[in-house]
C-alpha cells in the first residue's frame, strides 16, 4: 500500500492540490488555474493532467485520489455544475492512474476536514459556513455531511433574507449570498458610495469621504463597531466618479471598523441577513455550534460579535448555538479531499488519529 494519496480541491478559479500520507503529513502541493472559460472539457483534461503530475511528485503510485469538486455530486459522479459546465462526469474521467477515487461537494468536503481535523473535531452536530464569493453550507450531522435526497442539502445562501429585497443571481429574490457574501459587501458598498459622489468631478473621491454624505435608514440597521478587536483600517481607496474602482470586502469591514457610516450600513445588513438565515437553521436542525469559514470570516470579532448578539436575540426562548471560527482555512478543501482519497483506499477512520500539528502543514500559496 501507497503512503500517500492525491488530494485535489477545485474551485471556479483555482484548484489547490497536494499529497497527504497516512499520517496526515501534507508532503506536496501545488495549484492551477481552472480554465472554465475554455468549457467543461478543459477543465475535466486539466484536473486529469494535474493528478497526473501531483502524482509523479511522490514517490510510487498513490493509494487512492480524492477530488472536491462544485455542484450536484456523488460520490462516483459529478452531476452537474453551473459555474463550470460539466454534466454526468464519472469520476474514473478525472483521474488518469489506476487507483480508487472518491468525489465530493467542495463545501461538504471541507466541512468534513473541520469535523475531522478542525473546529468541529469534538462535535457530532454542526453547521460549516464559509462565507466568501458566495455562501454555501456543510450540515453536519452525527459527523458526517448530510447532502439531503438529491445533494442540494446546505444551499442555505439561497434561503430568502428579506423576500422583497434585492434579485439574487440564482433567480430568486433577497437571498443570504446578496446581502451578505463577500461579493455583495464590496459589490453594496461601491454601488452606494458612487452614487453618494458628486458627478460632475472627473477626480477620485476617497469612499471614507462619499460615504459621510450617505445615513442609515430605518430598513438598514448599523451596527456599531469593536475598535478593540477589529481590523485596523485599510490605506485610503478611492472611486472615480466615472467609473468606480473595484472594492473588496476586506476594505469595506475596515471601514466599518473605522466608524464608516456606509460600511457601517452594509455590514449591517449582512449580519442582519446573517441572523435572520441562523436562526431559522437553528431552530430546525438545533446544531452544537456554527463555524464560520471563509474570507467574510477573516473579519473575526468585528464578525462574529454582532453576529452572535443578533442572533442571540432572535432566539427569544432558547439559547443560540456558540460561533467558532474555522481552523483550517483555504486548505479545508484539500484536506477534506485527502479524506476522501484515504477512505477510497479502504481506510473509513482517515483523520481520526491524526495529529492537530496537520494544521501546521505546508498551505498551498
Amino acid at each position: 500500500m501507497s503512503s500517500f494519496v492525491v488530494a485535489l480541491d477545485v474551485g471556479g478559479t483555482s484548484m489547490k492540490g497536494g499529497l497527504v500520507t497516512r499520517s496526515g503529513e501534507i508532503i506536496h502541493t501545488d495549484r492551477r488555474a481552472t480554465p472554465r472559460d475554455r468549457g467543461p472539457a478543459a477543465v475535466v483534461a486539466t484536473i486529469r493532467s494535474f493528478i497526473d503530475n501531483l502524482a509523479t511528485a511522490g514517490d510510487g503510485t498513490p493509494a487512492g485520489v480524492g477530488l472536491a469538486v462544485p455542484g450536484l455530486v456523488t460520490a462516483d459522479a459529478a452531476l452537474y455544475s453551473a459555474n463550470i459546465g460539466w454534466r454526468d462526469v464519472p469520476a474514473a474521467d478525472f483521474v488518469p492512474l489506476d487507483v480508487p477515487v472518491m468525489l465530493g461537494h467542495d463545501v461538504r468536503t471541507g466541512g468534513l476536514a473541520e469535523s475531522v481535523l478542525g473546529a468541529g473535531r469534538e462535535l457530532s452536530d454542526f453547521l460549516f459556513l464559509p462565507i466568501g464569493t458566495g455562501i454555501a453550507g456543510a450540515v453536519i450531522l452525527h459527523g458526517e455531511p448530510y447532502g439531503g435526497s438529491a445533494g442540494w442539502g446546505g444551499e442555505i445562501g439561497h434561503i430568502p433574507v428579506f423576500p422583497e429585497g434585492e434579485p439574487c443571481a440564482c433567480g430568486q429574490i433577497g437571498c443570504l449570498e446578496t446581502y451578505a457574501s463577500a461579493s455583495a459587501v464590496a459589490r453594496r458598498y461601491s454601488a452606494r458610495a458612487t452614487s453618494s459622489a458628486a458627478p460632475a468631478s472627473p477626480d477620485t473621491v476617497p469612499i471614507a469621504s462619499a460615504a459621510t454624505t450617505a445615513s442609515p435608514t430605518a430598513s438598514s440597521p448599523a451596527i456599531a463597531a469593536h475598535p478593540a478587536t477589529s481590523p485596523a483600517p485599510a490605506s485610503p481607496v478611492t472611486v472615480s466618479t466615472a467609473l468606480p474602482a473595484p472594492v473588496t470586502a476586506e476594505q469595506v469591514a475596515a471601514l466599518t471598523a473605522s466608524g464608516d457610516p456606509l460600511a457601517m450600513e452594509i455590514w449591517g445588513e449582512a449580519v442582519e441577513a446573517l441572523s435572520l438565515a441562523l436562526a431559522t437553521y437553528t431552530l430546525l436542525l438545533d446544531p452544537s455550534a456554527i463555524v464560520l469559514g471563509g474570507g467574510l470570516a477573516e473579519a473575526g470579532p468585528l464578525l462574529s460579535v454582532p453576529l452572535a448578539e443578533r442572533l442571540g436575540k432572535r432566539l427569544a426562548f432558547r439559547d443560540a448555538p456558540p460561533l467558532r471560527q474555522a481552523a483550517l482555512g483555504m486548505s479545508a478543501g484539500m484536506l477534506g479531499a485527502a479524506l476522501l482519497g484515504w477512505r477510497a483506499a479502504g481506510f473509513a477512520d482517515a483523520g481520526a488519529n491524526w495529529s492537530p500539528d496537520v494544521l501546521k502543514s505546508p498551505r498551498v500559496a
